[in-house]
């Protein structure tokens, strides 16, 4: 299957509210991308970013806050 490569050069990333200024272990994310939810670590916003497909995300997030 072949992947269609998404720039993500001009995202604006965002962290979780919950997350503090102290550079803690904290994911961002971006808002925009249809179907797909781009998440990387915030200590390293260079490295590699997780596409996550948008189905997945909500069902993610609640088993987390569960």
């Amino acid at each position: 299957m072949a992947c269609t490569p998404i720039d993500l050069s001009t995202a604006i990333w965002r962290r979780s509210s919950h997350s503090n200024t102290s550079g803690g272990d904290c994911l961002e994310v971006a808002d925009g991308h249809q179907d797909l939810v781009p998440v990387r670590d915030s200590k390293r916003p260079e490295g590699p970013v997780l596409l996550v497909p948008a189905s997945a995300w909500t069902p993610f997030i609640e088993a987390v806050k569960a």
